[in-house]
């Protein structure tokens, strides 16, 4: 676990598993977008919510893993009515 300035300090706040955005970048350039993994906003909420209670920025997939184990679904599993 890291805390966002030692992620900046190391220079890993931009990259994979913490930011997709250059990911989402490349792809996008390259025609390849089936390629990279977005991350639905609650994810990104609840990171942030993490981070302001404990100080520990957690990467996007321990987030997304940590909220299927409790339950949570995102939108394309969810019945339509």
């Amino acid at each position: 676990m890291f805390t966002r300035k030692q992620l900046k300090e190391k220079g890993m706040l931009d990259a994979f598993p913490y930011s997709v955005l250059s990911a989402a970048f490349s792809a996008m350039s390259s025609g390849r977008t089936d390629r990279v993994c977005l991350y639905h906003s609650d994810v990104y909420y609840c990171r942030a919510a993490i981070e302001k209670r404990s100080g520990f920025l957690f990467s996007l997939p321990e987030v997304e893993k940590a909220m299927k184990a409790e339950g949570w679904r995102d939108g394309k599993s969810r019945s339509r009515k």
